[in-house]
């Protein structure tokens, strides 16, 4: 499955500021961002992958361009697709994707 390039750029941009902490990784069929090697935020097809702390979840959900991550028919824990439509809010769900790798790491 192809992923969309401008989303993951916009991405890349974003997370400069991490320097080596970031790495990419092909996954779910498009391309992730993994922060201190935890999986934060993605791209598959048009969509933002982002995981999210498990007491955000709820909350996250309850936005009109937030869906259950369910490229596998069921939802996954802690994942979420989100429908970009600008990209002004960007870098919320990416600080809500690194926000979740570091609490995995403490």
């Amino acid at each position: 499955m192809a992923y969309n390039e401008k989303l993951a750029n916009a991405i890349r941009e974003h997370l400069v500021k991490f320097n080596n902490g970031i790495t990419e990784k092909k996954m779910f069929g498009g391309l992730s961002f993994l922060y201190q090697g935890k999986m934060s935020v993605g791209v598959v097809g048009d969509e933002l992958a982002v995981r999210i702390i498990d007491s955000k979840m709820q909350l996250e959900l309850e936005k009109h361009n937030v869906r259950p991550m369910d490229f596998t028919k069921r939802p996954m824990k802690e994942f979420v697709f989100v429908t970009i439509e600008n990209y002004k809010n960007l870098s919320y769900w990416i600080h809500l994707g690194i926000e979740h790798a570091k609490s995995k790491l403490e």
